[in-house]
This record gives structure tokens, C-alpha cells and sequence, in this order.
């Protein structure tokens, strides 16, 4: 005789709306709305896609430039279209002289730098070691060392003060791969990578993060005359099968300048599709 049961007694009982556990860790954004930043070099290039980047995060951004006034005006054009907040500033980022007012200017427009990025970079001709004289060596420490110690020294009492700060060095693929003919630039980036996992230790106990983004080949505006046969080489070796894009850049700066990154520190992030993986 097949057992008997209630009606309804077999059923699944009625499910109910869960209520979500609670977290054990705070969610991080990765808006910057309510942060400035300073971007040097930033009207072309690398550099340019970094402060998009930058401002489509909702940051406002300090663009710099040097030399090209119609070109940087046309690029601050261009970010200003785009619904961004920002201001152009024109300065020798290697000057002891110019930086801090670069800085004050940059306050007194826009407010409090919270985030830094040391961009600006000279030309950088590829050629054999006996070629370069010592001036050539200087121009590149003076970029990739000087320029980002006086922007840190400019920025950091105030960055010490908020115990917060973002400072991002732009580095290259180049210092891990050893490129020859290269030497004083890849000599200058090593030092900038040295010189950025120092400042992560001794700056992080102030809430101040201090990395570094390495990008690879990344054709923008200064690479167009490079030889096809050096493009279609260095092409080949990119594990992703793809050229980088300049937003490929900006969009890891603007991930470490963000609280998402908070615990991320003394790291060199290389943004070249696989290239040293090993």
C-alpha cells in the first residue's frame, strides 16, 4: 500500500529574498571624481591618453606641456569637448626653477594634486653606445630621475599632510628586456624603477602609493617614420597577437591612481601584451 502523506506536505517550502551577508571588506571604487592630478607631457602621445583616461574617471586634470603651444591647445580642446574639467599648463618639468610654480598654479586653478604622473619625456634615438655623448645620458636622467624627484618633493608635504597620494612613473618595457643601442635611456628608466620602489616603502606608511606603468612599443605620433620591417618584427613577438593603443596606458594609470589600488604599491606594471611575460 504506497504511503500517504498531508496535502502539500511534499512540497518545497516557499522561497524567501536572502538577505545579502555582510561584507568583511569595504568595496573600492575606481571613480576619481573629487581628485586633481597632474600629468606632465601630456598633450601628445602617451601622455594625452593618460589624462583622458584620466578625466573620463572624473578626475580633474593639470595637462602640461613644454615646447608645442598650437599642438597642446588643440589637445586641451579636444579633452575640454569631451565634458572633462581641466586647465593647460605650460613648464620645463626638469627646471628646479619651474616645477614648483607649476605646482602652486596648478593648485591655486584646480585644488589639491593628489595624483602625479611623471610623463614627460624627451626624443629618444635608438644608436650605438659610442655615439651618445655624456650630455644625451644627462637629458635622459634629467627626465626619467630629476624631473619626477622635483615633482615629488613639490607635491609630497601636502600628499604627507592628507595621508593620501597617488604617484604613477611611466617607465618602458625597455629596462627588463635590455635593448641595446639604447643604453642611456634604458640606464635612465632603471634608475626611475629603482627609484620608484624605494619611494613605495618609505611613503606607503603615509597612505602615499608610489608605481610604476611600463608600456612597450606603442606607436603614437613620434614613432611614424619607424621602419615597417621593425614594426612587422616587434609585432610578431606580442603574445596578444595586437599592437597596445594609448588607451591601453591610460586605463592601468587610472586604475592605480583610484582607491581600488590602495593596497597596490612599489609595483611595475608592464602593459605590453605578454612581451615579458618571461
Amino acid at each position: 500500500m504506497p504511503a500517504t502523506t498531508r496535502r502539500g506536505a511534499g512540497r518545497a517550502p516557499r522561497a524567501t529574498r536572502a538577505k545579502p551577508a555582510p561584507l568583511d571588506f569595504e568595496p573600492r571604487p575606481t571613480t576619481l571624481l573629487g581628485r586633481t592630478a597632474l600629468v606632465t607631457g601630456s598633450t601628445k602621445g602617451l601622455g594625452r591618453a593618460i589624462a583622458l583616461a584620466l578625466g573620463a574617471a572624473g578626475c580633474k586634470v593639470a595637462l602640461n606641456y613644454a615646447g608645442d603651444k598650437e599642438q597642446a591647445e588643440a589637445t586641451f580642446a579636444d579633452f575640454a569637448m569631451r565634458g572633462y574639467e581641466g586647465a593647460l599648463f605650460r613648464a620645463d618639468v626638469t627646471s628646479e626653477k619651474q616645477v614648483p610654480k607649476l605646482c602652486a598654479q596648478v593648485e591655486k586653478k584646480l585644488g589639491r594634486i593628489d595624483i602625479l604622473v611623471p610623463n614627460a619625456t624627451p626624443a629618444q634615438p635608438q644608436m650605438p653606445f659610442e655615439e651618445y655623448d655624456w650630455a644625451f645620458h644627462q637629458q635622459m636622467i634629467d627626465f626619467f630621475l630629476k624631473s619626477p624627484v622635483l615633482l615629488t618633493r613639490a607635491v609630497l608635504p601636502a600628499m604627507k599632510r592628507r595621508r593620501f597620494g597617488r604617484i604613477v612613473n611611466i617607465g618602458s618595457e625597455v629596462f627588463r628586456r635590455g635593448v641595446p643601442n639604447f643604453a642611456p635611456y634604458v640606464a635612465a628608466k632603471g634608475a626611475q624603477t629603482g627609484w620608484t620602489r624605494s619611494m613605495a616603502s618609505e611613503l606607503a606608511p603615509f597612505g602615499i602609493t608610489v608605481n610604476m606603468v611600463s608600456p612597450g612599443w606603442i606607436p603614437v605620433e613620434r614613432h611614424a617614420k619607424d621602419p615597417k620591417s621593425l614594426k612587422d618584427a616587434y609585432l610578431a613577438g606580442i603574445p596578444a597577437g595586437r599592437w597596445g593603443v594609448p588607451g591601453d596606458v591610460g586605463g592601468v594609470v587610472a586604475f592605480l591612481a583610484s582607491d581600488a589600488a590602495a593596497f597596490v604599491t612599489g609595483q611595475d606594471l608592464a602593459v605590453n601584451g605578454g612581451v615579458t611575460v618571461n
